[in-house]
């Protein structure tokens, strides 16, 4: 335990961070105007952190739309349970401009009120329930709702993201910014 936090793992900063980790802290500082406590704990690891940056910064020159990359990154915290990310993804969401309705929607697990929307959801919900074992009538149907074969490929790269943030803050138990804390999240079914 480090710094009073409950998480098993140590929250470092630009300060006591490996050298190769510094400069995306510092990314992260600057894009966030804080060092959110997912890469600090994953900058005791320089390469996990790397790969998560650098993967997030290329999710964001995908094809998929700002508010879509959002679906599928929220849809991804549902499945794996991230009390972590969701209240960021919210967030983000609200930001991005998503409906109200679905930003709640997205939290709760439930449908998008956009036919596309919902078929992007519904195929990164199949992609990580199957670990990639989809049955051919989901990739049908969602390039038939009009999303293209990059666009499949896209939503790997974002699950890809999301596997590697929300798996960390599951071993580590990473603690909730408090800029975060207004929009803090309980899996439904897990409420009690």
């Amino acid at each position: 335990m480090s710094n009073g936090n409950p998480t098993p793992f140590s929250l470092l900063d630009e300060e006591t961070a490996p050298a190769k980790s510094v400069p995306f802290l510092a990314e992260a500082k600057a894009a966030f105007g804080l060092i959110p406590n997912v890469e600090k704990v994953m900058s005791q690891a320089p390469s996990l952190l790397a790969s998560y940056m650098t993967a997030w910064d290329e999710f964001n020159e995908s094809s998929l739309s700002e508010v879509e990359r959002q679906i599928v990154y929220q849809t991804v915290n549902f499945e794996n349970n991230c009390q972590y990310c969701m209240p960021w993804h919210t967030i983000l969401s609200e930001m991005a401009k998503m409906d109200v309705e679905d930003v709640e929607a997205l939290r709760l697990g439930g449908a998008l009120s956009n036919r596309k929307h919902e078929a992007l959801r519904l195929f990164t919900q199949d992609l990580v329930r199957t670990n990639g074992s989809i049955a051919p009538h989901a990739l049908k149907s969602f390039l038939e709702s009009g999303y293209t074969e990059r666009q499949a490929l896209e939503v790997i790269l974002g699950i890809s993201v999301k596997t590697m943030s929300n798996f960390t803050n599951a071993i580590a138990q990473t603690p909730l910014d408090k800029e975060a804390n207004h929009k803090e999240w309980i899996k439904p079914s897990l409420r009690g």
